[in-house]
């Protein structure tokens, strides 16, 4: 399997897929590049085990870190309140569909998102969010940050192993964070 092929096989994304973030700089410029990030976060979020935190906490650092407001899909939502911590709430395929509106006006009413970041789903349901947003919102960026390739992102990580996910997201927080 090369480092651009779906995680799960059989399934076909077209001609146009998505990048492969070999360098997980590559995130931390796009963030620092957009003008108005989301971070949608589904409810494996709460049970990836990067070692040292669950991945909800590396992400609620990431979120006070960068400011990017936060969407948590299905059942997270108890996680984030039992870590202090108040995301938006909304189903998966809500804002998914939200997104690929060109009307709406965000959760704070403040206009149109431009660069989607999406981790924690189930594979096939990001793959499905994913592909709409590619096909009917392509004004928006979109970033996998999940460790399997998701052709229909924008830019997604190739598929990595635990260990070198666990690396790839700690070099996105020393970016942010400024370090080098």
């Amino acid at each position: 399997m090369s480092m651009g092929d779906p995680w799960q096989t059989a399934e076909i994304p077209g001609p146009k897929k998505a990048l492969v973030m070999t360098k997980p700089e590559i995130v931390t410029a796009m963030i620092k590049r957009a003008k108005r990030p989301i971070l949608i976060v589904g409810h494996r979020a709460a049970e990836i085990d990067l070692g040292e935190e669950l991945l909800i906490d590396y992400l609620i650092r990431f979120a006070k870190k960068t400011g990017i407001p936060v969407v948590a899909t299905a059942h997270i939502l108890g996680e984030f309140l039992k870590r202090g911590f108040k995301p938006a709430h909304m189903p998966a395929v809500n804002i998914g569909s939200r997104l690929a509106d060109p009307e709406w006006q965000g959760l704070d009413g403040k206009g149109q998102y431009d660069l989607v970041l999406l981790v924690g789903m189930q594979y096939y349901f990001e793959w499905l969010i994913l592909s709409s947003l590619k096909h009917y919102a392509p004004y928006l960026k979109t970033i996998s940050l999940d460790n399997v390739y998701q052709p229909h992102a924008s830019w997604s990580f190739p598929n990595l192993s635990m260990g070198k996910w666990k690396e790839a997201l700690n070099v996105v927080m020393q970016k942010l964070e400024g370090g080098t």
